[in-house]
């Protein structure tokens, strides 16, 4: 029998897991104070999952201002307009 694709692991998971095994809950809940060693491991109270954003990198200014320049360039030779070949093959 085959494996769904979406439950095939792939050099693991790239998106954030939205719920906690168990003992990843009591770890949590332990380190809050909000558990103590013998209470039940069942009826956890839920533990918020923080997503990680990342931010995007800037690019500095020094490389904005050398591709304006860059661009600025082709556009003023562009302006003259060139002279068109003929097409081969048609006379």
């Amino acid at each position: 029998m085959t494996m769904d694709k979406s439950l095939r692991v792939r050099s693991g998971m790239t998106r954030a897991r939205s719920v906690l095994t168990r003992d990843e809950r009591i770890k949590r809940l332990t380190d809050a104070e909000r558990w103590k060693e013998g209470d039940s491991p069942y009826g956890l109270p839920k533990v918020r999952v923080y997503k990680l954003a990342m931010k995007k990198k800037k690019k500095k200014a020094k490389e904005d201002e050398e591709g304006a320049d860059a661009a600025a360039a082709p556009a003023a030779a562009g302006k003259a307009p060139a002279a068109k070949a003929p097409a081969k093959g048609k006379k």
